[in-house]
């Protein structure tokens, strides 16, 4: 038996919910409006930074990560790690054939221009962690399978960054007879900002599940405490996204053929990475919740850090930090069209069946987070 279609959940949604792309566009054409029309507000917006990266945007992460965060059923976190099906193809997918392939298509398609291919190597190093945990719940992915990869990559990414960093900009360069170029980023910085972008939603989405079923129960915390937090994930993102296209509407608006020389590698790297995923959880037979969540999670990267280590290690102006700037602009709305995709393809994955699925009480669809 199949799995049911994505229009009878959506049928059930809000208008709110239902129109979340179009709310996105907006939010994108409303932060490119501000960052063009209103002299130096990117500027100042940048002007606080947190590892790099403006305050605003940081903030705008963490209210848009704390209620999933809170949703994730902490109890069923050890059926996930003994998944091998799902940890291991990850496991490869994000650190062998993720940062590969960004590293093949920056020098096929920029040979020209070593600043962008530099910075989106960089992008593609940097593994996701924080953006794709909206991207996994919007889709109906597993939210506690999410919680173990986005956990996971953590730590592979503070004691892998800077060794990947190193062999993809300078020793396989050199061994192919091509430019070389130095990163020097430290463990402590990627540290860091893994610390801020995951550490602090995580402790706080874990707390509040915990202290509020302690002292009501699940049910109440599961019918009353996370419909009321849920909608704040949707304002985070909106937030962002505004913020994000807001800091560079300006370089974005002034600048249109090296964006889209840019999003042209990016396009087919998300493409190529999320069917490429959900075509490789189906065949190690996956669900249809954990093969979404291998998809997004292997698609999608972690623009904090790429921008916050390009801005470091080459400047705020530099071609390195627009390829970074760049990516989220491109992955968002590439992004929440994969998941109206993921959706449409449940009917091509097996019915788990009520007690394999990833559990909520909240009624799931498109725009659920």
């Amino acid at each position: 038996m199949s799995a049911p279609v994505a229009a009878p959940v959506a049928a059930r949604l809000s208008f709110v919910d239902r129109y979340l792309a179009v709310w996105i566009l907006v939010a994108m054409a409303a932060g490119l409006g501000l960052g063009r029309l209103v002299p130096g507000l990117g500027d100042a917006l940048a002007k606080v930074t947190v590892t790099g990266v403006s305050l605003p945007i940081a903030l705008g992460l963490l209210v848009m990560m704390y209620p999933v965060l809170a949703k994730v059923r902490y109890d069923r976190l050890g059926t996930v790690t003994g998944d091998r099906r799902l940890l291991l193809p990850s496991l490869v997918l994000n650190w062998v054939l993720g940062p590969a392939l960004m590293f093949a298509l920056a020098w096929i398609f920029l040979p020209d221009l070593p600043e962008f291919r530099t910075g989106l190597i960089i992008v593609g190093l940097a593994r996701c962690i924080a953006m794709v945990v909206i991207w996994n719940d919007l889709a109906c992915g597993d939210r506690e399978a999410a919680a173990v990869l986005v956990a996971l990559n953590s730590v592979f990414q503070v004691f892998a960054f800077s060794l990947l960093g190193w062999f993809y900009l300078s020793v396989l360069p050199g061994w192919l007879g091509l430019e070389q170029t130095a990163l020097d980023v430290s463990v402590g910085e990627v540290a860091r900002s893994v610390l801020i972008f995951l550490g602090i939603p995580l402790a706080a989405g874990y707390l509040t599940r915990r202290l509020g079923e302690r002292a009501n129960g699940r049910i109440w915390y599961e019918t009353q405490l996370l419909p009321r937090i849920g909608p704040f994930a949707l304002y985070g993102l909106l937030f962002t996204i505004v913020v994000l296209f807001a800091l560079q509407g300006d370089t974005i608006t002034s600048q249109p053929f090296d964006v889209v020389r840019i999003a042209l590698p990016l396009l087919v790297y998300f493409a190529l990475m999320w069917a490429g995923s959900m075509a490789l959880g189906k065949a190690v037979g996956l669900d249809y919740p954990k093969a979404t969540t291998l998809a997004f999670t292997a698609a999608g990267n972690n623009f904090e850090l790429a921008i916050a280590v390009s801005i470091a290690t080459f400047g705020a102006t530099s071609g390195q930090a627009l390829a970074g700037v760049v990516g989220p602009l491109i992955e968002v709305p590439v992004l929440i069209g994969l998941v109206y995709v993921a959706l449409a393809a449940r009917r091509f994955f097996p019915d788990p069946g009520p007690s394999a699925a990833s559990p909520s009480v909240v009624p799931e669809g498109p725009a659920r987070v």
